[in-house]
């Protein structure tokens, strides 16, 4: 089994990547690879999206779960 890897590793491992997608933008010649490229770009970073959205729900729900605790002690 994989050991889980740090949301922070992840997301720096996704900006290399997109680093990477742009240099082949820069170097793409035709329009199929500049396509390609486009793909490429839209798709990581709505991985790098997602992550950091994920994140702000995971703050979320410990928020909410804090507060439905409060609120259970007081009665």
């Amino acid at each position: 089994m994989k050991k889980h890897i740090p949301l922070d590793s992840t997301i720096k491992e996704l900006e290399d990547m997109a680093s990477r997608v742009n240099g082949l933008e820069v170097s793409s010649t035709d329009e199929y690879q500049k396509a390609i490229v486009s793909v490429l770009k839209t798709l990581v970073q709505g991985e790098i999206t997602l992550f950091k959205e994920f994140e702000h729900l995971k703050k979320a729900i410990d928020l909410v779960t804090l507060e439905m605790f409060k609120v259970k002690n007081k009665n």
